[in-house]
């Protein structure tokens, strides 16, 4: 029976059944919500076989934080200078070419021979073209960069997006073969298990991981770009997938684990959480101490934790609908007055982000870590002091 932390809605529910059915062992997170096919915050544990739609579209999205050597009063003076320069300086949304000069673009993944289970000459020079153009830019949605204080107001920068329209392309692309459709034919969202040792699923395979690869590298550019402006050095990393699946060993079983919005958590695995523009963010490991009930449930869960607060408010409902020429059809649930005011309470500065990423749409963390129980730690507090996102009008295909 799958374990369950948190309390979701019925839909959610059902959607982890589903997957549990045909899975070894399944999990759910207290951050959980209604996906596709596989609830995100949902972990499946299959026998050589790995789902398209449980990594998701946005293959290898997840968390990076970096510990500066600075300290908030270093820094407070310059705040608002600073995320003006953080907003000029990296591609968010619409912008989806990377516009700085020093990303990259000659890692060795771009020679990986995972390149060639791309079907034909023409899809994989495009391909290649899109990821080596879009390296390093952060996106719209609920991708982000951060920069915060924690409890004894050391600088951290923290970034959240993933492999962009690379990832994209692959789900894609493997989710239309295994519908026997063409690659780059649309195909519906619906499950595609792939058996790891035939030649679709070992392609399938290779190619997440590289798209993986190309995540860490994008996201640790982009971190490490933030602490550049702001004049620091680099102490800690803390970086994890949460859209992604691993080889592991569970019950003395070799098995594909695949989470969903689910953060790895084995003991002593650190793992960087955001909140919301306007709540704290943490960064936990996976418990290290505990009795045999708290192993056993970390255990049952697959050693994954959340990756967030967790949705409660869709992103329609929460913008309401517009005509193109901005006429309001729906009022929304979340006007920007109110999401000013959160913000500018918690003292925040933001740059970007729309009605439908405001504080009032998602969980309290703190609630959602506690749901967790003693399967993780709290090691640090983050306050955000700078929240970067794209701008409300700014389209982006590639989101999470």
């Amino acid at each position: 029976m799958a374990v369950v932390f948190g309390q979701h809605e019925a839909n959610t529910l059902a959607q982890l059944e589903d997957v549990a059915s045909r899975a070894e062992r399944a999990a759910l997170m207290a951050d959980g919500h209604l996906g596709y096919v596989m609830p995100i915050g949902g972990v499946a544990a299959y026998r050589d076989k790995v789902s398209v739609v449980g990594v998701g579209f946005d293959i290898a999205c997840g968390n990076a934080a970096i510990r500066t050597d600075l300290t908030l009063p270093q820094i407070q003076p310059r705040l608002r200078e600073l995320a003006d320069e953080i907003q000029a300086t990296l591609s968010f949304g619409i912008g989806r070419k990377n516009r700085s000069d020093d990303a990259p673009v000659d890692d060795p993944l771009f020679a990986d021979p995972a390149w060639d289970a791309v079907p034909g000459t023409h899809e994989r020079d495009r391909l290649r073209a899109k990821a080596r153009e879009q390296l390093g830019t952060v996106g719209s949605g609920n991708h982000y960069v951060d920069v915060f204080a924690d409890e004894r107001d050391l600088v951290w920068v923290g970034v959240h997006f993933g492999s962009r329209g690379f990832g994209y392309g692959v789900a894609y692309g493997f989710l239309a073969l295994s519908q026997n459709k063409q690659w780059g034919e649309r195909a519906p969202e619906k499950e595609a298990l792939l058996d790891v040792h035939a030649p679709i699923g070992d392609a399938y395979w290779n190619l997440m991981n590289l798209a993986g690869r190309y995540a860490y590298a994008g996201r640790e550019w982009v971190a490490r770009k933030i602490v550049s402006l702001l004049g620091g050095r680099e102490l800690e990393l803390v970086h994890n997938h949460h859209n992604f699946a691993w080889v592991e060993e569970h019950g003395g079983e070799r098995l594909y684990v695949v989470r969903k919005g689910a953060t790895p958590a084995f003991p002593g695995q650190k793992g960087f959480v955001g909140g919301s523009m306007g709540d704290d963010a943490v960064i936990v490991q996976g418990a290290t101490a505990g009795d045999a009930a708290v192993r056993d449930l970390q255990e049952r869960a697959l050693f994954s934790t959340i990756h967030g607060a967790g949705r409660v408010v869709s992103r329609t409902a929460a913008a309401g609908k517009r005509t193109r020429k901005g006429r309001v059809i729906k009022p929304g649930a979340v006007t920007r007055e109110l999401m000013d005011e959160w913000v500018q309470r918690k003292g925040v500065i933001l740059r970007g982000g729309g009605l439908d990423e405001s504080p009032h749409v998602y969980r309290r963390l703190p609630q959602v870590l506690e749901a967790q129980g003693r399967t993780i730690e709290v090691l640090h507090t983050l306050r955000p002091l700078i929240v970067v996102m794209a701008g409300v009008e700014e389209f982006d295909p590639y989101k999470d």
